[in-house]
């Protein structure tokens, strides 16, 4: 783990593609509550705007600046060797932070913790929902529009994702995703690896935590501790990048399931 003093945290206040009301005050409050619990000031980036519901075409283009943003802030962290914690609203962070990550660790492992794939291409995607894509954006199996490194998609690990669309299915058994059914396996399997951990919160059972999207049989928050802990202790943490908290109130009950990602 990367030293307390080299801690960046950053909250993503602009909006990318979120589709709730407390999107931008839910993630400042979870900034707030890791980066106070590490005695460290976190970054705020950018303005809310309301919320709204559109096809990924607009969502990509109102929303380029922030997400060039937010890799940036990854990027910048990186080279100045710190440890990002990066938290947003939405995972279409995710299309321009894990480039940034394998930019500076070519053979980091991305771990997924998300209820979703988020593996839909333009061609598959039944919503047209730029949330449910970023992560076939960040490997390259559809432009963006951002000409930046691609993630080779047998470099993630997924665990906790349970909501697939079929044509989403068959992009990730062919692109040689790995997918882990039983998360006591995850930290045998990531050990000694340097790994970038993407972090949505909707795979904590929606019973647990309100979801945009939600999955039923998540995880605890008990249980998602113990596996951050676990991952925590085998392998080499380099970053994480947080996103789906709706519910601001819910900040310190999340920021403490998440705790073994904030070194």
């Amino acid at each position: 783990m990367t030293l307390t003093a080299r801690l960046q945290v950053v909250a993503m206040l602009c909006r990318t593609g979120e589709r709730h009301p407390d999107a931008a005050r839910s993630t400042e409050a979870l900034a707030r509550e890791l980066a106070g619990r590490r005695a460290v000031e976190p970054r705020l980036i950018g303005s809310p705007s309301p919320m709204r519901e559109q096809a990924f075409q607009d969502d990509l283009r109102q929303s380029r600046g922030c997400l060039l943003e937010a890799g940036g802030q990854v990027d910048d962290a990186l080279a100045a060797g710190a440890y990002p914690v990066l938290v947003a609203a939405d995972c279409c962070v995710s299309l321009t932070t894990l480039p940034a990550v394998v930019r500076h660790r070519p053979q980091a492992t991305i771990l997924w913790l998300d209820a979703h794939a988020d593996f839909n291409t333009p061609d598959t995607t039944l919503s047209r929902y730029l949330g449910g894509m970023c992560l076939a954006g960040a490997c390259g199996l559809w432009d963006a529009g951002f000409d930046l490194p691609t993630v080779e998609p047998s470099a993630v690990v997924m665990c906790g994702v349970r909501d697939f669309d079929g044509g989403e299915l068959v992009l990730l058994e062919t692109h040689g995703v790995m997918r882990m059914t039983r998360p006591g396996l995850l930290a045998d399997a990531l050990a000694g690896r340097d790994v970038f951990v993407h972090l949505d919160l909707d795979v904590l059972d929606p019973s647990v935590l309100p979801a945009a999207f939600p999955a039923s049989g998540g995880l605890s928050d008990a249980g998602m501790r113990t596996l951050l802990a676990e991952v925590a202790e085998t392998c080499d943490l380099i970053g994480c990048e947080i996103t789906g908290l709706g519910a601001p109130e819910l900040a310190e009950l999340v920021a403490s399931a998440v705790d073994p990602l904030i070194p």
